[in-house]
């Protein structure tokens, strides 16, 4: 029995051996095949790979815009192609008339353009190789603008010292808003002038960029223009209810040419927001005179909530800065947004001696956290504005409004059917309600006016 055995034993061993082998040669195998495919670049990010399989042309490397680069490219091609025909055409005009070439066409059809293709082929950036890893970087949008004012603004800027400055970067980046991208051609218009010299009487241009989403705009380095008959502005005594000095506003851009146009009672003053704005009469009887409307709260009751606790202030709307001008008389400083809506709104605030900020819905307020005392809103939020939009614009006003602050909405209206939803809007941060009046406007809208307090948050 032993001996007829002991050959099976030996052949179930010899093929254990060999299974154990070949499955040490197929493992031995496949970590060359992965270790090749690794190298090969098929399991980490391979921009040709991806090209080759996936037909992917706009490759876009770290930190290197290279779409915005061919797209520079192609424009100079394009210009040269244009400059070669003009030239090609020219030359079959003189075969036929066997004429000579004009100094006027040479220099205005051949020199310029050939002068403008070679300047923004040197203007192309390419990107700078830095760290162990050869990593491709490039200063974000150099290559999507060809104006040389707009990416000299953009072009980060080192510091001479080669140190940290105050900031703690060795770097200062100017910046524009995302939206510029979208809007190049008038922000390349905007940026187009004499450094030192006169800038175009352009703010509409700019207002037109900022509403648009290019905010902030870049810095010019051009003098801006003012009126040529400026004069001396009123005391401030005199300057809070008095019409300013016609003469002190650039009125090229507007309807009007003087402040009398600026009238509710004219059709064609140029502006639909705010009207009666410029009628000081009227506007003195604002926040200070008893009203049989019950949605408007005076100043003198919402002062007597907080007795000497409202210092400083922001009166986000649309106005000359009226509200402003009755809290400077119970010494709050206030700020004013403003806009110029087809009338200059910014000029009138300043001259009656009080400060505009020009910005946008767009933009973040520049106050830091915890800081103002009374936010004041009015006129400009209405019911057309987008949920989501004014979620954003009340947590930023949550972010600067200090803890005990008074948040004021004066006579917002919607329409009646999307009240609750505006409603949960003003709601939601759970500011205490020191005054809640809901009033009808008309058939279908209703007036919604708050004061609310901002609760202490001592996290």
């Amino acid at each position: 029995m032993g001996r007829s055995c002991l050959p099976k034993c030996k052949l179930a061993r010899i093929m254990g051996w060999l299974q154990i082998i070949l499955g040490g040669l197929v493992i031995l195998v496949s970590i060359l095949s992965l270790t090749r495919f690794y190298y090969a670049g098929f399991f980490i990010h391979n921009e040709d790979i991806c090209q080759y399989f996936y037909n992917v042309k706009d490759v876009v490397h770290d930190g290197f815009d290279a779409k915005a680069l061919h797209d520079r490219i192609g424009e100079v091609l394009d210009r040269l192609e244009i400059l070669q025909g003009k030239l090609e055409s020219k030359l079959q005009e003189m075969e036929k008339n066997k004429g000579t070439l004009e100094k006027d066409f040479l220099e205005d059809e051949i020199v310029r353009p050939l002068h403008s293709a070679n300047v923004a082929l040197r203007q192309i950036r390419l990107p700078k190789i830095e760290g162990k890893n050869s990593t491709v970087k490039e200063d974000p949008l150099i290559n999507f603008f060809i104006t040389e004012e707009i990416r000299k603004y953009i072009t980060p800027k080192e510091n001479r010292v080669g140190k940290m400055n105050l900031y703690g970067t060795d770097k200062v980046y100017n910046t524009i808003g995302h939206a510029c991208v979208l809007h190049k051609k008038e922000l390349e218009e905007y940026m187009d002038y004499d450094i030192g010299s006169y800038c175009d009487d352009d703010w509409n241009l700019a207002q037109k960029l900022m509403l648009n989403g290019c905010d902030p705009l870049p810095r010019r380095r051009c003098l801006t223009r003012a009126s040529k008959l400026y004069q001396k502005p009123y005391s401030i005594n005199e300057s809070l209810w008095r019409l300013p000095d016609d003469r002190n506003v650039r009125w090229g851009n507007y309807h009007c040419r003087n402040f009398q146009c600026l009238s509710s009672k004219n059709p064609k003053r140029g502006y639909s927001k705010c009207t009666g704005c410029f009628e000081m009469e009227k506007e003195k009887l604002k926040w200070v005179s008893n009203s049989s409307h019950p949605a408007e709260f005076l100043i003198s009751g919402v002062m007597a909530i907080k007795p000497g606790e409202i210092r400083i202030g922001l009166d986000y709307g649309i106005g000359t800065g009226t509200f402003a001008a009755r809290m400077r008389e119970q010494n709050v400083t206030i700020v004013s947004t403003a806009l110029n809506l087809g009338a200059p709104f910014n000029e009138m605030i300043a001259l009656r001696g009080l400060i505009p900020l020009y910005v946008t819905l767009n933009q973040r307020l520049p106050f830091f956290d915890n800081t103002m005392d009374l936010i004041h809103t009015t006129g400009f939020m209405d019911g057309w504005i987008d949920l989501l939009l004014l979620d954003f614009i009340l947590y930023d006003w949550d972010r600067i409004l200090r803890p005990g602050g008074l948040l004021w909405i004066d006579r917002f209206f919607c329409n009646r059917k999307d009240l609750d939803d505006y409603m949960y809007m003003f709601l939601q941060l759970r500011y205490k309600k020191h005054k809640w009046v809901i009033s009808p406007k008309s058939k279908d809208e209703v007036y919604l006016s708050a004061l609310l307090e901002k609760p202490p948050r001592a996290i």
